[in-house]
């Protein structure tokens, strides 16, 4: 727009000269028309003033148009992700931890563990009484089966939270690839991250679990061996 304002004036001024008589272009040039002195110099000269600052308004306008645009693009980097999950994660969370805390008999805890084995899987639980032998077979048995239980509870409600953590991630894929700011798509990030966590700590509890439960058949074996040869100890005695 301000290079044909700039021919328009340079126009404009040589228009203005030829319009001048001969000769009267060394001397400047004026005229007078109905009592007007006409200067075509200064004529031409004003049109480019007004051109440049024609052109110095225009940039101006640009400018606040790109400062527009900037505080338009950091509105979006400040805007908050519409969609989230931490609801629905804080609940797989509790419902695994509950899982866990319906543990039979033994509970995950180091006191009430080293509590039933002084009880029924070594020292007097193994040399007692005929009736006490049986009745801690009986127990350790209990705990064994209970244990496997628990960890079948466990497993599936892995599994279960397995299908909401699948809606999880294609509903934080989808917010994070519609994300219209930095902000945004960090908090789908971060939301990625704790599902991912989550499932890490599924996992956790899958494996203790399971571990729990292999652990006390191994040590109902040990025990029912240990009293196999206490209960020999006293038939040969006896004979």
């Amino acid at each position: 727009m301000s290079t044909a304002i700039y021919r328009y004036a340079a126009l404009a001024g040589l228009i203005a000269a030829a319009m001048l008589p001969a000769g009267s272009m060394i001397a400047p040039a004026a005229a007078q028309i109905g009592g007007i002195v006409h200067d075509p110099r200064n004529y031409a000269q004003n049109i480019l003033t007004a051109a440049r600052t024609l052109e110095q308004i225009n940039n101006q306008i640009k400018q606040l148009q790109n400062q527009a645009t900037s505080l338009v693009n950091e509105a979006r980097n400040l805007q908050s992700l519409p969609t989230s999950t931490l609801q629905e994660l804080q609940g797989q969370v509790d419902r695994t931890r509950g899982l866990l805390a319906e543990a039979q008999r033994i509970a995950f805890d180091v006191g009430d563990i080293q509590k039933a084995f002084d009880a029924r899987y070594k020292g007097a639980a193994l040399s007692g009484p005929q009736a006490a032998l049986v009745a801690n077979a009986e127990a350790r048995w209990t705990n064994s089966v209970g244990a496997f239980q628990d960890a079948m509870k466990v497993q599936a409600g892995v599994v279960t939270n397995m299908g909401a953590a699948r809606q999880s991630i294609s509903t934080l894929v989808t917010a994070s690839q519609s994300a219209t700011g930095a902000l945004q798509a960090a908090q789908a990030g971060n939301q990625l991250l704790a599902l991912q966590s989550q499932q890490l700590g599924d996992l956790a509890a899958a494996i203790a679990a399971q571990g729990r439960a292999e652990m006390l058949d191994a040590a109902r074996a040990a025990a029912a061996e240990a009293e196999g040869r206490e209960r020999f100890r006293r038939f040969r005695k006896g004979n």
